[in-house]
């Protein structure tokens, strides 16, 4: 049994915020049941249970939402607890949680820096920009709580990253959004293309991304952190980090990255098992974590063929001489084309605008590395 990946959604789609471009509100919207509550002790202690004990090597445990802290602290110490509790083969143990920040506080910060939690913090871009897409339930702001945040985790040593969604005003000022994020030290950094709603087609909402933008946008930034990589003061931005890797001959450890799906287990919060984050539709369901065993689960996920799918991509794509870093993108950006039976990649014009400017550059780092 290789590494195994649990991503859980302790308070389902359930949020104390509200984000102009969600997904998972649109995901949660279009299957039986639109939230799940809150997840017992029961099927946490389930999921760590049936997981731990047959992984090898190394787990990671990672939470989403929704947003997961309105679970509540005392939640995450079970977690912690179990993880302890059913370790039987001292595997190295991971965990990672995504938070909109808003109720992060002294307590909260304490318990991710003894407990050596990774936090993903979601801030879009400069103040202006950020409380336009992300809002209180009344529509209020939202930056300066967040912002208090991660002042917070920086006086606790807390290890945070920020992800920021790429939107069409993220994209026209990401040379003004990369000073600011120098500037205030935030220096670990992840940019996820916003995705249109599920099977509506592209473009119909203000936040649409086009493949230009997305284009004009990638290749923006990496002249930003090209330029800083050559003093030797980069930030880390996971995205070119792993094309300098899949360069250097590596495999990319971001799954949108690597061309074809991984093995996943992402669980709502009733214990209900699917295959990625962006698929959890009621077709997608694997099974139950307080029902089923991982071999049901993982023979689920061979019978709808959800790995083999991403498989499926268009012979022009592979053909591409920038097929080596590019790899197809993300399943989730891919459209099928029911003339070939394959899949091509929405941004391609947008990747291939950026490696027609940055591939020799990647793969000149990649060299050195290698």
């Amino acid at each position: 049994m290789p590494a195994i990946s649990v991503l859980m959604k302790p308070s389902s789609s359930m949020c104390n915020m509200s984000c102009d471009y969600c997904f998972y509100c649109d995901e949660a919207q279009k299957r039986t049941q639109e939230s799940f509550g809150f997840m017992s002790e029961q099927t946490l202690k389930n999921i760590i249970r049936k997981t731990m004990l047959r992984a090898e090597g190394m787990i990671s445990y990672a939470y989403q939402g929704g947003e997961p802290t309105l679970r509540g602290l005392d939640f995450f110490r079970k977690a912690v607890g179990y993880q302890k509790q059913y370790n039987k083969n001292q595997i190295q143990v991971h965990n990672a949680l995504q938070t909109n920040g808003y109720v992060i506080d002294e307590e909260w910060c304490r318990f991710f820096k003894e407990n050596h939690f990774l936090i993903g913090l979601s801030v879009d871009g400069t103040q202006e920009i950020h409380d336009s897409l992300r809002h209180t339930k009344n529509g209020g702001d939202t930056y300066e709580r967040i912002n208090e945040a991660a002042k917070l985790m920086d006086e606790y040593g807390v290890d945070y990253n920020i992800l920021t969604v790429v939107t069409p005003a993220i994209a026209d000022h990401i040379t003004a959004i990369y000073r600011s994020y120098q500037k205030r030290g935030w220096n670990y950094q992840q940019y996820i293309a916003c995705l249109d709603p599920l099977d509506e087609g592209h473009g119909r909402t203000p936040y649409s991304l086009s493949p230009e933008k997305y284009g004009q946008f990638l290749t923006t930034l990496f002249d930003l952190w090209y330029e800083d990589l050559k003093r030797g003061c980069q930030p880390y931005i996971r995205q070119f980090e792993n094309y300098v890797g899949l360069a250097a001959g590596y495999m990319a450890e971001s799954c949108d990255q690597r061309g074809t799906c991984g093995i996943q287990n992402v669980v709502e919060a009733d214990g209900s098992v699917y295959p990625c984050d962006f698929y959890m539709l009621d077709d997608y369901c694997l099974g139950n974590f307080n029902e089923h065993k991982m071999d049901h689960i993982n023979e689920r996920r061979k019978e709808i063929g959800f790995v083999e799918r991403s498989m499926k991509l268009d012979a022009k794509c592979k053909d591409c001489k920038y097929y080596r870093l590019c790899r197809g993108g993300c399943q989730r950006n891919r459209d099928f084309n029911q003339n070939t039976g394959l899949y091509e990649n929405y941004f391609c014009e947008g990747y291939r605008m950026f490696f027609d400017k940055c591939y020799e550059r990647i793969m000149e780092i990649g060299g050195k590395i290698r």
